[in-house]
Protein backbone atom coordinates (compact mmCIF):
# COMPACT_ATOMS: atom_id res chain seq x y z
CA UNK A 1 0.00 0.00 0.00
CA UNK A 2 1.49 3.33 -1.05
CA UNK A 3 -0.69 5.71 0.99
CA UNK A 4 1.67 5.66 3.95
CA UNK A 5 3.42 8.64 5.56
CA UNK A 6 6.39 7.80 7.76
CA UNK A 7 7.70 10.00 10.57
CA UNK A 8 11.03 8.82 11.95
CA UNK A 9 13.53 10.37 14.32
CA UNK A 10 15.12 10.14 17.77
CA UNK A 11 13.32 10.07 21.09
CA UNK A 12 11.86 13.43 22.13
CA UNK A 13 11.80 15.07 18.71
CA UNK A 14 8.00 15.29 18.77
CA UNK A 15 7.18 12.36 16.49
CA UNK A 16 4.38 10.96 18.63
CA UNK A 17 2.41 14.17 19.03
CA UNK A 18 2.83 15.23 15.41
CA UNK A 19 1.91 11.76 14.15
CA UNK A 20 -1.26 11.62 16.26
CA UNK A 21 -2.36 15.10 15.12
CA UNK A 22 -1.58 14.28 11.49
CA UNK A 23 -3.55 11.04 11.67
CA UNK A 24 -6.54 12.90 13.09
CA UNK A 25 -6.22 15.69 10.51
CA UNK A 26 -6.14 13.28 7.56
CA UNK A 27 -8.44 10.62 9.00
CA UNK A 28 -5.67 8.01 8.71
CA UNK A 29 -4.78 5.04 10.88
CA UNK A 30 -1.82 5.41 13.26
CA UNK A 31 1.10 3.11 14.00
CA UNK A 32 3.27 3.99 17.00
CA UNK A 33 6.03 1.48 16.32
CA UNK A 34 8.07 2.60 19.31
CA UNK A 35 5.19 1.52 21.52
CA UNK A 36 5.48 -2.02 20.15
CA UNK A 37 9.06 -2.24 21.41
CA UNK A 38 8.10 -0.61 24.70
CA UNK A 39 5.27 -3.12 25.02
CA UNK A 40 7.67 -5.97 24.34
CA UNK A 41 10.01 -4.63 27.04
CA UNK A 42 7.08 -4.23 29.46
CA UNK A 43 5.83 -7.74 28.71
CA UNK A 44 9.35 -9.09 29.28
CA UNK A 45 9.62 -7.32 32.62
CA UNK A 46 6.23 -8.61 33.76
CA UNK A 47 7.11 -12.15 32.65
CA UNK A 48 10.60 -11.89 34.18
CA UNK A 49 12.21 -12.53 30.80
CA UNK A 50 15.75 -11.17 30.57
CA UNK A 51 16.65 -8.71 27.81
CA UNK A 52 19.33 -11.07 26.49
CA UNK A 53 16.87 -13.98 26.04
CA UNK A 54 16.28 -13.30 22.35
CA UNK A 55 14.01 -16.31 21.52
CA UNK A 56 11.67 -15.54 24.43
CA UNK A 57 11.57 -11.84 23.56
CA UNK A 58 10.75 -12.63 19.92
CA UNK A 59 7.92 -14.89 21.08
CA UNK A 60 6.51 -12.10 23.26
CA UNK A 61 6.75 -9.62 20.37
CA UNK A 62 4.96 -11.99 18.00
CA UNK A 63 1.97 -12.33 20.33
CA UNK A 64 1.27 -8.72 21.35
CA UNK A 65 -2.45 -7.87 21.14
CA UNK A 66 -2.31 -4.10 20.67
CA UNK A 67 -4.55 -1.28 19.39
CA UNK A 68 -3.67 2.43 19.07
CA UNK A 69 -6.50 4.92 19.64
CA UNK A 70 -6.12 8.65 18.85
CA UNK A 71 -7.99 11.36 20.73
CA UNK A 72 -7.31 15.03 21.47
CA UNK A 73 -3.89 14.92 19.85
CA UNK A 74 -2.78 11.99 21.98
CA UNK A 75 -2.51 8.24 21.66
CA UNK A 76 -3.99 5.58 23.92
CA UNK A 77 -2.18 2.24 23.78
CA UNK A 78 -4.42 -0.73 24.54
CA UNK A 79 -2.79 -4.11 25.22
CA UNK A 80 -5.11 -7.11 25.48
CA UNK A 81 -7.96 -4.73 26.33
CA UNK A 82 -6.02 -2.82 29.00
CA UNK A 83 -4.85 0.79 28.75
CA UNK A 84 -1.07 0.68 29.28
CA UNK A 85 -0.32 4.15 27.89
CA UNK A 86 1.35 5.36 31.08
CA UNK A 87 3.10 2.07 31.87
CA UNK A 88 5.13 2.16 28.65
CA UNK A 89 6.15 5.83 28.83
CA UNK A 90 8.62 5.55 31.70
CA UNK A 91 12.36 6.06 31.23
CA UNK A 92 12.92 2.39 32.14
CA UNK A 93 10.48 1.27 29.44
CA UNK A 94 12.26 3.48 26.91
CA UNK A 95 15.65 2.01 27.69
CA UNK A 96 14.19 -1.49 27.63
CA UNK A 97 12.66 -0.76 24.24
CA UNK A 98 16.03 0.34 22.88
CA UNK A 99 17.59 -2.93 24.07
CA UNK A 100 14.95 -5.26 22.58
CA UNK A 101 14.83 -3.21 19.35
CA UNK A 102 18.50 -4.04 18.79
CA UNK A 103 17.62 -7.75 18.45
CA UNK A 104 17.08 -8.86 14.85
CA UNK A 105 14.63 -11.63 15.74
CA UNK A 106 12.42 -9.19 17.66
CA UNK A 107 12.42 -6.76 14.74
CA UNK A 108 11.59 -9.64 12.38
CA UNK A 109 8.71 -10.72 14.61
CA UNK A 110 7.23 -7.20 14.52
CA UNK A 111 7.90 -6.38 10.85
CA UNK A 112 4.80 -7.89 9.25
CA UNK A 113 2.65 -6.83 12.18
CA UNK A 114 3.66 -3.22 11.53
CA UNK A 115 2.96 -3.52 7.81
CA UNK A 116 -0.51 -4.90 8.58
CA UNK A 117 -1.45 -1.50 10.03
CA UNK A 118 -1.38 -0.03 6.49
CA UNK A 119 -5.12 -0.03 5.77
CA UNK A 120 -7.33 2.35 3.77
CA UNK A 121 -7.59 5.30 3.67
CA UNK A 122 -3.96 5.59 4.82
CA UNK A 123 -1.45 5.24 7.62
CA UNK A 124 0.81 7.52 9.64
CA UNK A 125 3.76 5.40 10.79
CA UNK A 126 5.80 6.80 13.69
CA UNK A 127 9.15 5.24 14.55
CA UNK A 128 12.85 4.96 13.84
CA UNK A 129 13.01 2.77 10.73
CA UNK A 130 9.58 3.28 9.18
CA UNK A 131 10.92 4.96 6.04
CA UNK A 132 14.03 2.81 5.69
CA UNK A 133 12.90 -0.73 6.55
CA UNK A 134 9.19 -1.10 7.26
CA UNK A 135 7.67 1.12 4.54
CA UNK A 136 10.45 1.87 2.03
CA UNK A 137 7.84 2.72 -0.65
CA UNK A 138 5.93 5.24 1.50
CA UNK A 139 4.50 8.21 -0.41
CA UNK A 140 6.09 10.72 2.00
CA UNK A 141 8.92 10.30 4.51
CA UNK A 142 9.67 12.73 7.31
CA UNK A 143 12.73 12.59 9.58
CA UNK A 144 12.09 14.76 12.62
CA UNK A 145 15.08 15.88 14.66
CA UNK A 146 15.87 18.18 17.59
CA UNK A 147 19.01 18.83 19.61
CA UNK A 148 19.67 16.51 22.56
CA UNK A 149 19.55 19.52 24.90
CA UNK A 150 16.12 20.54 23.66
CA UNK A 151 14.78 16.99 23.82
CA UNK A 152 16.02 16.67 27.40
CA UNK A 153 14.38 19.98 28.31
CA UNK A 154 11.08 18.79 26.85
CA UNK A 155 11.26 15.47 28.68
CA UNK A 156 12.01 17.13 32.03
CA UNK A 157 9.05 19.49 31.54
CA UNK A 158 6.83 16.55 30.60
CA UNK A 159 7.82 14.63 33.74
CA UNK A 160 7.38 17.68 35.97
CA UNK A 161 3.90 18.27 34.56
CA UNK A 162 3.07 14.72 35.66
CA UNK A 163 4.30 15.53 39.15
CA UNK A 164 7.44 13.42 38.79
CA UNK A 165 10.93 14.49 39.86
CA UNK A 166 13.40 14.85 36.99
CA UNK A 167 17.07 15.80 36.86
CA UNK A 168 18.05 17.47 33.59
CA UNK A 169 21.55 15.97 33.44
CA UNK A 170 20.25 12.46 34.10
CA UNK A 171 17.59 12.82 31.41
CA UNK A 172 20.12 14.23 28.94
CA UNK A 173 22.51 11.34 29.62
CA UNK A 174 19.71 8.81 29.08
CA UNK A 175 18.74 10.45 25.77
CA UNK A 176 22.34 10.47 24.56
CA UNK A 177 22.76 6.83 25.54
CA UNK A 178 19.59 5.83 23.71
CA UNK A 179 20.61 7.82 20.63
CA UNK A 180 23.89 5.91 20.61
CA UNK A 181 22.16 2.54 20.98
CA UNK A 182 19.61 3.31 18.27
CA UNK A 183 22.07 4.71 15.73
CA UNK A 184 24.77 2.06 16.21
CA UNK A 185 22.65 -1.10 16.29
CA UNK A 186 23.30 -3.59 13.51
CA UNK A 187 19.62 -4.16 12.68
CA UNK A 188 17.78 -1.17 11.14
CA UNK A 189 19.80 1.63 12.76
CA UNK A 190 18.24 5.05 13.27
CA UNK A 191 18.95 7.13 10.16
CA UNK A 192 16.93 9.13 7.61
CA UNK A 193 15.87 7.46 4.38
CA UNK A 194 17.63 8.83 1.32
CA UNK A 195 14.36 10.45 0.16
CA UNK A 196 13.24 11.71 3.58
CA UNK A 197 12.44 15.36 4.32
CA UNK A 198 14.38 16.42 7.43
CA UNK A 199 12.63 18.82 9.81
CA UNK A 200 14.44 20.28 12.81
CA UNK A 201 11.89 20.92 15.56
CA UNK A 202 14.36 22.40 18.06
CA UNK A 203 12.91 25.90 17.77
CA UNK A 204 9.46 25.03 16.38
CA UNK A 205 6.16 24.54 18.14
CA UNK A 206 4.12 21.39 17.51
CA UNK A 207 1.69 23.50 15.45
CA UNK A 208 4.56 24.77 13.26
CA UNK A 209 5.91 21.25 12.71
CA UNK A 210 2.42 19.97 11.84
CA UNK A 211 1.96 22.85 9.39
CA UNK A 212 5.30 22.03 7.72
CA UNK A 213 4.31 18.38 7.35
CA UNK A 214 0.86 19.25 5.99
CA UNK A 215 2.47 21.47 3.35
CA UNK A 216 4.59 18.49 2.26
CA UNK A 217 1.50 16.28 2.18
CA UNK A 218 -0.29 18.78 -0.06
CA UNK A 219 2.74 19.08 -2.32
Amino acid sequence: MSNVITIDGPSGAGKGTVSALLAQNLGYHLLDSGALYRLTALAATLAEVKFDDEPALAQLAANLDVVFETADGGVKVVLAGNDVSLDIRTEAAGMGASKVAALASVRDALLQRQRDFALAPGLIADGRDMGTTVFPAARLKIFLIASADERARRRVLQLQQKGEAADYQDVLAAIQQRDKQDSERASSPLKPADDAHIIDSSELSIAQVLDAVLRLVSA
